[in-house]
């Protein structure tokens, strides 16, 4: 996945902040896991500007799936 999210992330710039955390070590990761209630790395919480979630992708997802994700965000 993470190909695709440094494509996407240079892509998106500017229109969207991608946040990655390394769950297994960083203290960070691990409480957006617990707040989101996320089980399985990666999972993707795609979140508004008011800081609501508004979707959701879990597991291996595809380039063009994750586009529409991020684009149905604007």
């Amino acid at each position: 996945m993470k190909p695709v999210v440094d494509r996407l992330k240079q892509e998106y710039d500017g229109k969207v902040e991608f946040r990655i955390y390394d769950v297994d070590k960083s203290s960070e990761g691990q409480e957006l896991m617990r707040r989101y209630g996320a089980q399985y790395v990666p999972t993707f919480v795609f979140v508004n500007s008011d800081g609501a979630e508004v979707n959701r992708a879990v597991g291996e997802v595809s380039e063009d799936e994750m586009r529409r994700l991020l684009d149905s965000l604007e």
